[in-house]
């Protein structure tokens, strides 16, 4: 799942960059404001991960 995550981080990244070349500084800003969500979220779940593998599940 986290590394999912990053994938997904990468991907819109590349968009990212792509539409604000293409002078959709707009668009831009609201992938940059969910990278940075996918960002912090990313941190909680390998935390999350690394607790359940301390678990015996």
């Amino acid at each position: 799942m986290y590394t999912n995550q990053l994938a997904l981080e990468a991907a819109l990244m590349e968009l990212t960059l792509r539409m604000e070349e293409q002078g959709s500084s707009d668009v831009g800003e609201n992938i940059s404001g969910v990278l940075q969500t996918i960002g912090e979220n990313a941190g909680h779940i390998k935390q999350g991960l690394a607790k359940l593998r301390g678990k015996d599940l």
